[in-house]
């Protein structure tokens, strides 16, 4: 079963739709972007939903409600803890250690599951020491270290601008001493620091490290570097890249993914800021597109410049999720990404530039009517034999099918 399209892309057909001049049909715009009529029909019914035009449940509606019966959950468990808890250590007269009920409660066979994370924090536990009397049996020098750690987290979580030696002395008046190395060495392993401790400075102004080699390069025998932006068919190489222009909002960032092989952008996101999350946005777009089309993204390499976005963990987790390759040019070298930056200027002469936009919504639909309607299914192309992008991709597909 297909997945369905990104909500971005939804979002966007809806308000070229809605904004279709006169004498244009519903059929023609939903042929500008690849999808049925009455797919589109569907989404403008959900729009209208959306917007209070119809009645029905919202989609903030549902996620009010899912998140309620979250809560509702939530709270039951939290309940459960307590309960059991008290029960627990009401028992006459034995060694109380609560890691054997924080077991319990996350056994599949209890009445109400409760997951580890609910119980420790709810009896103010830390789950590093748990989860390591978990994985081995416990010896007594492991159940002292326990105590340890979790006299010296309550210690922490009341005093966090205290340092180890201070948390050490807060852990003897509970009646759990140690030396001042073992503290400094609990409170290294997990991380609990003053909060007044020395930041770490960067180097500001300096682009970071790349987090992945330059898959596109090809150094020559005289020792220069040049990059190929080629591939024998779809999804064996996506490039990226982010623009923005001004608007009388203020400025409209764009980041878009583009198919090296059919030079189609197979995704793309449209926000007011320029963070991970655009970036992320617009990969998470292009894959589901792919996948809404019944094709396979894994092992593509996705080729980006050594922007922050792209560096983020956000972006390299969300390759990785999706079995993708990911590749970063030079600093300060724009040909490393030349064939993105050739698509910008294009995007640049032909819509941002060609007037002033007073809002960012009649940029972005135009943006997104010059994409999915001029770029993609009217612009034809020399390096494709003067075909469309998506008619390039047409043939390849069927001839690959065909060779199959």
């Amino acid at each position: 079963m297909p997945k369905p399209y990104p909500k971005e892309f939804r979002d966007d057909v809806v308000r070229v739709a809605r904004n279709r001049e006169p004498g244009v049909r519903l059929k023609q715009v939903a042929a500008d972007f690849g999808i049925s009529e009455s797919c589109l029909t569907n989404w403008l019914k959900r729009a209208d939903v959306e917007d209070g035009v119809k009645s029905g449940t919202t989609t903030a509606q549902s996620a009010a409600e899912r998140e309620l019966r979250k809560r509702v959950r939530l709270l039951e468990q939290e309940n459960e803890v307590l309960r059991r808890a008290a029960a627990y250590l009401s028992q006459a007269n034995l060694p109380k250690m609560m890691y054997p009920l924080v077991r319990e409660l996350a056994s599949t066979d209890a009445p109400l599951r409760v997951p580890v994370a609910v119980t420790c924090r709810v009896l103010s536990l830390a789950r590093q020491p748990y989860y390591r009397w978990l994985a081995a049996p416990v010896t007594d020098s492991e159940l002292k270290e326990a105590y340890r750690a979790n006299a010296l987290f309550d210690a922490h979580r009341d005093d966090p601008e205290f340092g180890y030696r201070f948390l050490g002395d807060e852990a003897a008046e509970a009646g759990v001493s140690m030396a001042q190395r073992t503290a400094w060495r609990i409170c290294s392993t997990n991380g609990w620091w003053s909060a007044f401790g020395k930041p770490r400075r960067g180097k500001a102004g300096q682009t970071g490290p790349p987090v992945h080699d330059d898959r596109c390069a090809i150094v020559d025998p005289d020792g220069r570097v040049r990059h190929e932006f080629t591939a024998g068919a779809s999804n064996r190489m996506w490039l990226t890249d982010i623009t923005e222009h001004w608007t009388g909002e203020g400025k409209l960032y764009l980041c878009a993914v583009k198919d090296a092989c059919s030079n189609r952008v197979v995704g793309y996101s449209i926000d007011s800021r320029m963070t991970s999350r655009l970036a992320v946005t617009a990969l998470e777009s292009a894959v589901a597109r792919r996948h809404a089309q019944g094709a396979d993204v894994a092992g593509c390499i996705v080729h980006s410049d050594r922007g922050s976005q792209f560096r983020s963990r956000r972006f390299v987790h969300a390759l990785n999720r999706h079995d993708l390759v990911g590749s970063m040019g030079r600093v300060g070298a724009a040909g490393d990404n030349a064939a993105m930056e050739s698509f910008f200027a294009l995007l640049q002469r032909n819509v941002l530039d060609r007037r002033s936009w007073a809002t960012r919504q009649d940029l972005r639909i135009a943006i997104a009517t010059w994409i999915e309607r001029t770029y993609h299914r009217r612009r034809r192309q020399a390096a494709l034999g003067r075909l469309t992008p998506v008619e390039y991709e047409t043939i390849m597909n069927a001839s690959a099918t065909q060779a199959a």
